[in-house]
């Protein structure tokens, strides 16, 4: 199932990300550069190891991660994470928790579009990917 997700998806909208890197606790500076980079995210599946890269011109991250393990991550925005992937009804579903605050990211396929659903409290953002050849 999670193959389904695999390739190379390059962000084609997103809509609210500024709101939503601000409930994170995203500074000013920070959040310009992520309203203003459009990564692509590389997610590619081997022997049951999921890696996600997200690149782009500011900043390239990855992480390596089994479903249904938590693991510790540093996220682009220098959060450090306890964080475990999911699949609920077809959806890969991240959710990273730190400070007592969580976050949710819900990635589903529609029409051969990779959604994600960026949700933090009520604030949900929605980034859409559509994939290379």
């Amino acid at each position: 199932m999670v193959d389904l997700f695999a390739g190379t998806w390059k962000m084609i909208s997103s809509e609210n990300f500024d709101d939503y890197m601000k409930a994170l606790g995203v500074g000013f500076a920070t959040r310009q550069m992520g309203n203003m980079a459009k990564p692509s995210l590389i997610i590619s599946v081997d022997q049951g190891m999921i890696s996600m890269k997200s690149q782009s011109t500011f900043k390239t991250t990855e992480v390596k991660f089994k479903l249904n393990e938590e693991f510790d991550e540093t996220t682009a925005d220098d959060r450090k994470t306890k964080t475990v992937f999911t699949l609920e009804n077809g959806k890969l579903v991240q959710k990273q928790n730190w400070d007592g605050k969580s976050t949710t990211i819900e990635r589903s396929l529609e029409d051969g579009k990779l959604i994600a659903k960026c949700i933090m409290n009520d604030v949900v953002a929605v980034r859409t990917y559509g994939k290379e050849d």
